[in-house]
């Protein structure tokens, strides 16, 4: 392979979406509710349409209008931190590259080679440049093109025109947040109410480090995972080892609503508290309060009571009946690896016990009989929040 030419200069004004936006064919002018019908049975308690959780259009829609413009988790803020550190992931469907650059400045990029489309990184790891695999192209760590073999013989070939496209990325505590719309507002701006929530408690972010990972893939809409998430009204009857540990009475549980995210706050069963019969794992600890928090439009935080955890949870579709899911656990510094895996089997266990749900929901959903669903929205406001959101982002 003949020596790569070095390039010195870098022009970065393109964004992802002055040159990565997909066609939405015809459903980029479907009006979704053009009289506003469907937002007032929204607002009445009535849910999404049925065809919603399974129609290719409607997923088109979704990643165009959401995915390309909220903030997502990237991963966790300590693999990137050393110049050289690298980390992939994906804001929608979107491949983006985290890394940190010699200057220590934290940036992300679209991780498709400007040249033929190939992923430029894989997994994560370090590296002193970003090389395509393909035909070595070679990136800086500030996403400039610096080298292309044979690229002299070409007449006008501008390097400058050929960086890497930006993408936004900043780190919230541990946890690092990517976003494809350069203009959108800040992680700490677009949930200004999260850290003090977070603080409260009990857990100190500064403290976290990550111990383990789960992937995993269900058969459904991304959406039914979401909105399971938002809802107890299912916990006594679907959990019952959760709810000996959290008290879900719903004059207990609390439900509040912000912009573009919402809580559940719940107290800890005292019977937790001091190891009574058939409680899952000790929730003795520093954590007193337990809190999930949905960060729209894909991301959670699940802070479970006991020693100092939080887990990032996130839904992203694959297919319009296909989606895959991460948990991310991380603990205080001081936590055993005992009460660490203790406290993740019962997460797993919850995890499982949700996942059949949904998978049964997504088939009533798919046989066409019900077109509309209806909700309590006293005990599943958080739902009919997760979906006003949705609609006008969709429609």
């Amino acid at each position: 392979m003949q020596d790569a030419t070095l390039f010195q200069s870098c022009n970065t004004v393109e964004t992802p979406h002055d040159v990565a936006r997909s066609p939405l064919m015809a459903i980029d002018t479907l009006a979704l509710d053009p009289d506003g019908t469907l937002a007032a049975s929204l607002e009445e308690g009535a849910t999404l349409p049925a065809s919603w959780y399974g129609d290719p259009a409607i997923l088109e829609r979704e990643q165009e209008r959401i995915f390309r413009s909220a903030w997502q988790y990237a991963g966790p803020a300590a693999r990137v931190s050393e110049p050289g550190e690298f980390v992939t992931c994906l804001a929608g469907r979107i491949p983006v590259v985290v890394v940190r650059d010699r200057d220590g400045e934290l940036r992300a990029f679209v991780n498709v080679c400007r040249h033929r489309g190939h992923l430029v990184a894989e997994g994560e790891g370090r590296r002193e440049t970003l090389q395509c695999p393909y035909h070595a192209w070679t990136y800086g760590l500030d996403g400039c093109l610096r080298r292309a073999p044979r690229s002299e013989r070409e007449p006008g070939f501008d390097p400058s025109d050929l960086s890497l496209l930006p993408v936004r990325a900043e780190a919230w505590g541990p946890f690092v947040f990517v976003n494809p719309d350069l203009e959108a507002d800040s992680f700490a701006e677009t949930f200004p109410e999260l850290s003090g929530l977070v603080e409260r408690s009990g857990v100190d972010l500064s403290s976290l480090e990550l111990r383990s990972r789960r992937d995993w893939e269900s058969p459904v809409n991304w959406k039914l995972g979401v909105e399971n998430y938002l809802e107890c009204y299912h916990c006594p009857v679907a959990h019952p080892g959760f709810s000996r540990v959290v008290d879900v009475d719903p004059d207990s549980y609390a439900l509040e609503t912000f912009e573009l995210f919402s809580s559940q706050l719940a107290p800890v069963r005292p019977a937790a508290l001091t190891g009574g019969d058939g409680v899952p794992y000790d929730a003795r600890g520093e954590v007193a309060q337990a809190q999930f928090h949905f960060l729209w439009p894909n991301t959670a935080f699940n802070i479970e009571p006991g020693r100092t955890n939080l887990a990032v949870m996130s839904w992203r579709p694959l297919e319009p009946r296909r989606t895959h899911g991460r948990y991310d656990y991380f603990f205080g510094s001081d936590v055993p690896e005992e009460s660490a895996r203790e406290l993740m089997e019962f997460s797993r266990s919850v995890g499982e016990e949700d996942r059949s749900l949904v998978e049964s929901v997504q088939r009533g959903l798919d046989s066409g009989s019900v077109p509309h669903g209806r909700l309590l929205p006293e005990s599943e406001r958080l739902i009919q929040h997760f979906q006003r959101l949705f609609l006008q982002a969709v429609a």
